[in-house]
């Protein structure tokens, strides 16, 4: 048993008893005593608490001042041991399925070389001989310094008599050996499809297939059963939960995923609060029909919108760039969408209320859903909070079209530490500016939110917050930060991580603050986010996370 519930689990579950006894009128209060307690307000200002009151439905109830007095009559009280106490994470990107189908299989998003991918790959194999398919995900050839895309050859080398899939680690692209090809009935007189790019040497597919390519694998690929979705969800949750991320913006949701949602909300197993943005139009139509869901198990679950993609990633130069890629310059990335099908997509998404997120990564994909927004809000009245997700390169002459629009950056700051070196060998040094511009953004009043996108990148975000102050890595690299004119106040960074991204989902009511009538999420970190360094920051530790005024992490 831990210590947590060896000090107050018989205090908690007199309280969990008093709460469901419905005939009673007896209030259910209960106070979080002794903290160190941290909130933000609107303006991003902070807000310092000793106390906070959480009423019986899970809700910020008041907070108090060490002088202030206390409520009498409580059914529980629990001493935060003078600990500091902050607002659970709203993850404003993330794909939460992914995640625990990341946790649960290959995952060689650790590997620093080609030879060390391959190892862990055979090594994956010879412990799952019964697996009919070897799949794995998290792969970056710009870790590993190899300046290629790796080979189907290189894969057979090692597993030649079964079907190798493994997603590069932003998703974008995928690294299959020839028996998978084989399966798919890939060859070299299969043509690219739009939106993808097959890998080609000398006419032959060299086992790399870019964005919508490797939809040519949907048929022969094993669906996992519902049984392994709930599984992987119920890893997802465990993760998430770990690393202070009490909701998150789940990007491209597929019914399959509703499904596992629904099974776990109706089951009392659906802990993380998730805002889905289903995987097209289709999936929007399907999961919600008329109109966005509305809250379901007491603010768990809502189907807000939908997801958009118009271009790719830049690690796969799908990106879609203004001008020609600095390292390739027969190519300037890969069109997801036309401008007629983007704006069709999201005339059909708003004219029925629902929320849309377009996935932009290049100058010229941001320069289109911007245009396309400029031109939709004319007839889509009212607040819409349109969406565009990542908008990690932007031409400086758009940057204030965002706050003109009312368009909302949703980013992830972890990104530009990964992408540095990658970016400035696909766009060069002049076509930099603009690149990961969240003080930009800032200055030019537009609203910011931010995730990890998670799985492609750590769930824990005070790397996150750490890198938006500094710009510099985990390793403090550059020194003084990569276009450290871009940095972040350390409040307008938290923000963005907890009320920026619940203002983001239509969700501000009810997280990304502890103020009175919002939902009681909260964490108990172990050191003073407002008073620590950026790298002191990077290495805080969850100790318990919160949610709805009840623990459902608590570190051993």
């Amino acid at each position: 048993m831990s210590s947590w519930f060896k000090k107050h689990g018989a205090i908690f579950g007199v309280m969990v008893a008093s709460m469901s006894l419905a005939s009673s009128p007896v209030s259910a209060d209960s106070l979080i005593e002794n903290v160190n307690g941290i909130t933000l307000d609107d303006e991003g200002n902070a807000i310092r608490f000793a106390a906070m009151v959480i009423d019986d439905d899970g809700k910020v109830k008041q907070l108090l001042s060490r002088d202030d007095k206390r409520p009498r009559e409580l059914d529980f009280q629990f001493d935060g041991e003078g600990r500091t106490l902050i607002p659970g994470f709203f993850d404003a990107h993330g794909h939460v399925m992914e995640l625990g189908f990341a946790a649960l299989t290959l995952d060689l998003s650790g590997t620093q070389s080609l030879e060390e991918a391959l190892e862990k790959v055979a090594q994956y194999a010879a412990d799952n001989p019964a697996r009919q398919w070897i799949i794995g995900t998290g792969w970056n050839q710009e870790a590993w310094g190899l300046g290629r895309f790796p080979t189907a050859a290189e894969l057979d080398a090692i597993v030649p008599d079964r079907p190798v899939y493994l997603s590069r680690v932003d998703g974008h692209a995928i690294w299959v050996n020839g028996t998978a090809m084989a399966a798919a009935r890939i060859t070299s007189a299969t043509k690219s499809p739009d939106g993808g790019a097959i890998e080609t040497k000398a006419g032959k597919p060299t086992g790399i297939f870019v964005d919508a390519a490797a939809g040519l694998f949907a048929d022969v690929i094993p669906k996992p059963r519902p049984v392994e979705r709930d599984l992987a969800l119920a890893k997802a949750q465990e993760i998430l939960l770990v690393n202070g991320v009490t909701a998150i913006a789940d990007m491209g949701t597929s019914m399959q995923d509703w499904q596992s949602f629904r099974r776990a909300g109706d089951s009392g197993q659906l802990k993380v609060r998730i805002v889905a943005y289903a995987a097209g139009i289709d999936n929007m139509i399907a999961i919600a029909g008329p109109g966005p869901s509305p809250w379901l198990y007491e603010d768990h679950l809502r189907l807000a919108g939908v997801k958009l993609m118009i271009d790719g990633a830049l690690g796969s130069r799908g990106a879609l760039l203004k001008q020609p890629y600095a390292d390739r310059p027969k190519e300037s990335g890969l069109a997801m969408l036309t401008s007629a099908q983007l704006r069709n997509k999201m005339s059909r998404a708003a004219m029925d209320g629902f929320q849309t997120a377009v996935h932009a990564i290049g100058d010229k994909a941001n320069e289109e859903v911007l245009s396309a927004i400029e031109e939709l809000r004319l007839t889509y009245k009212g607040d819409r909070r349109w969406r565009v997700e990542h908008a990690q390169i932007v031409d400086p002459v758009d940057i204030g079209r965002f706050a003109a629009s009312g368009t909302i950056a949703s980013m992830q700051p972890v990104h530009q530490t990964s992408d540095r070196l990658m970016a400035e060998a696909r766009l060069g040094p002049d076509r930099l500016h603009g690149a990961y511009a969240w003080k930009s953004l800032i200055d030019s009043d537009a609203k910011l939110a931010f995730g990890t996108d998670v799985p492609v990148e750590s769930p824990n975000p005070f790397p996150g917050i750490a890198a938006a102050m500094t710009r510099e890595d985990a390793s403090g690299r550059p020194f003084g930060g990569w276009m450290p004119e871009e940095r972040l106040a350390r409040q307008d960074a938290l923000h963005a991580y907890t009320s920026g991204s619940a203002y983001a989902a239509f969700a501000e009511d009810r997280f990304g603050s502890l103020e009175p009538g919002k939902r009681a999420d909260f964490l108990l970190i172990d050191r003073d986010i407002l008073l620590a360094t950026p790298s002191q920051i990077k290495d805080l530790k969850v100790l318990e996370t919160w949610i709805a005024g009840r623990p459902v992490f608590v570190q051993k």
